[in-house]
């Protein structure tokens, strides 16, 4: 585990609480729920919601407090998933801003933006990249 100081950024215990990261997830997911596009998505392909919420709280604790509780392959299970579009990433990441602007803790915010982007961006390339092999992602970064 790795101690936070403001001097060194990034994540870290002292980034934020374990209280906070699962107020994010809560938050955010909420929104993502009552979400026109992206609810009856993730409705689809999310069987049980409490261990889907453990999880994510262990992962996003693991990217901001450096705690390396979650243990998993996102990207492979979000690359099995049909239908994703351009328009769902920009809008889990519009949500996920919305929700961190409110966090109250400005250090988590910015490294959960910065997170959450590099995330998008990536997932978006290998979605686009498993779907036309031998053609780099020809859409531009997702911001």
């Amino acid at each position: 585990m790795r101690i936070h100081s403001p001097e060194n950024g990034g994540p870290g215990l002292g980034l934020c609480s374990e209280a906070e990261v699962v107020q994010l997830v809560e938050a955010f997911y909420l929104r993502v729920r009552r979400d026109d596009l992206l609810g009856p998505f993730f409705d689809a392909h999310v069987r049980d919601w409490t261990a889907h919420h453990s999880l994510l709280v262990a992962f996003w604790s693991s990217l901001l407090r450096g705690t390396r509780r979650f243990h998993g392959a996102p990207v492979s299970c979000h690359l099995a998933m049909p239908g994703l579009t351009e328009a769902m990433f920009r809008r889990w990441l519009a949500l996920f801003r919305q929700t961190t602007a409110g966090c109250g803790n400005e250090a988590m915010r910015r490294e959960a933006d910065d997170a959450a982007l590099r995330m998008a961006n990536h997932f978006w390339q290998r979605y686009q990249a498993r779907r036309m092999p031998g053609q780099a992602p020809a859409l531009p970064s997702i911001e």
